[in-house]
């Protein structure tokens, strides 16, 4: 057999029984081993589902499981299985590909690898692992409200967490209500009712919308403004999935609103303001004091979420997270700086990235298919725990999530359904897939394939990008 290329990079990862746990239990399986159950905390309660959903089941029951006795790919074996594949029309005349072998690192296929491509939605691995690495997976989001500056006036204070709810209907399982902070504000004021509502956003800094996204975008159902203060991820029905949501043109204030009728305000006795310096002394309660704080869920379910539903106002959140962790302006400049000085504080190549947003949208974004590789390989070392929650989300082909309808029945892709396991991206000429794929043999591997040049739309690129990922689950390639 001949002799499989060197690492691009040596990473300490040793992981078979590690990486089988994370797919196992991370993601959306009902027990969760090692720390990450107390990263969740004693109210985690059940595993994330989306609004009205049948719950998913324990993804071991369609996941093929690693073999950490299977055989290493050659990397001329797996060239034989892919170059017919990755040089087809249908995905123009830009393809940039990585495979490496899990465990060993070493790389097994390279076609552009180190060329910067434009992602789409695959930008939110890199969110998703720079915010578990910057935060870490039990923190939470706070939602405060604080005593203003005159009396009767409460300050609602945003630090980010766009899937709090209104009430009990909210969009986002488990997440942080307004109708609770509320309560809490009505318990602390005594018999003195609130007469005007201040919403302070102010943590946030910069344009609502992204660098570089397309003109749809912010009507499209599929992002919008970028506030610190957001109710149900900006969406005026909280029943209404990702991708074809009507959202509030003005976030922060939709929720204020929201929050001055559970305190029975008017509506219009809403406005933006900051909060006051907190004031020691007095009767009542002085100006800055606390009234009361909500929690969102902690990261690592937030992850889950951004990444199975590519949700891309929690995206643009988590970069914000970033940039406060690292005391950058929580804005799209300052979050992409934080993300590329946190890629290389990881030791990942930050010059084969260049970010502009973290959810993707943005075509000024550029990521090597090597560098995903890199980062997923990473994730996965038992060095690092802290960043297995990536997996957690990650669809898995012809079952969940945006590889849910696929790898089921275009020809050629059906070996990949319930072995691979990736983040998908696609805007209008750039189709993308990066994550983990099981050979036939049982040997992990990781992917990344990315298109920014395609001709035609997706209902031939995404098929063509499925053939390659099937053909490595199908690949014993000796």
């Amino acid at each position: 057999m001949p002799t499989p290329a060197a690492p691009r990079r040596r990473l300490p990862v040793v992981l078979g029984l590690v990486l089988l746990l994370v797919l196992a239990g991370v993601g959306v399986g009902l027990t969760r081993p090692g720390p990450v159950a107390g990263w969740l905390g004693d109210d985690a309660g059940p595993a994330r589902n989306s609004a009205g959903a049948t719950p998913e089941p324990d993804p071991a029951d369609v996941l093929a499981g690693p073999d950490p006795n299977a055989p290493l790919p050659s990397a001329d074996g797996v060239r034989a299985a892919l170059d017919p594949l990755v040089g087809v029309a249908d995905l123009g005349d830009r393809v940039n590909v990585s495979v490496a072998d899990v465990t060993s690192g070493h790389t097994l296929f390279a076609k552009g690898a180190d060329d910067g491509t434009v992602p789409a939605s695959v930008t939110k691995l890199v969110t998703a692992v720079t915010v578990l690495a910057a935060r870490g997976p039990a923190y939470r989001i706070p939602t405060r409200a604080v005593a203003g500056a005159q009396p009767g006036e409460v300050v609602i204070v945003g630090a980010g967490d766009p899937t709090v709810a209104v009430d009990k209907k909210g969009y986002y399982p488990g997440a942080a209500r307004l109708d609770d902070l509320a309560a809490q504000v009505r318990t602390a004021l005594g018999g003195v009712a609130p007469t005007r509502v201040i919403v302070d956003g102010s943590i946030y800094s910069g344009p609502v919308y992204g660098p570089g996204w397309d003109d749809d975008i912010p009507t499209g159902g599929s992002g919008g403004a970028v506030t610190a203060l957001t109710a149900d991820g900006a969406r005026r029905d909280p029943g209404v999935g990702q991708g074809a949501a009507e959202r509030f043109a003005e976030p922060d204030l939709a929720a204020g609103r929201s929050f001055a009728r559970l305190l029975g305000v008017p509506t219009d006795a809403v406005k933006r303001g900051t909060a006051p310096a907190a004031a020691a002394g007095g009767a009542a309660p002085a100006p800055g004091s606390e009234l009361g704080v909500v929690q969102s869920p902690p990261l690592i379910r937030l992850v889950d979420i951004m990444i199975s539903e590519s949700d891309n106002l929690l995206a643009e959140a988590l970069a914000r997270q970033v940039a406060l962790a690292r005391n950058q302006p929580a804005s799209f400049d300052g979050a992409a700086a934080a993300m590329d000085a946190q890629v290389a504080e990881l030791g990942l190549p930050a010059d084969e990235i260049t970010l502009s947003d973290g959810s993707g949208l943005s075509r000024r974004n550029r990521i090597s298919p090597s560098l995903l590789t890199d980062l997923v390989r990473l994730a996965a070392s038992p060095d690092h725990p802290e960043l297995a929650g990536v997996f957690g989300g990650l669809p898995v082909g012809g079952w969940s999530g945006t590889l849910g309808d696929r790898y089921r029945n275009a020809p050629g892709t059906g070996a990949g359904a319930g072995t691979v396991r990736a983040k998908t991206g696609t805007l209008t000429g750039v189709h993308a897939i990066a994550g983990l794929v099981t050979t036939a043999d049982g040997r992990l591997l990781t992917f990344a394939v990315l298109t920014d040049k395609v001709p035609g739309g997706k209902e031939t690129a995404q098929p063509a990008l499925d053939r390659i990922a099937a053909a490595l689950a199908n690949c014993g390639c000796s």
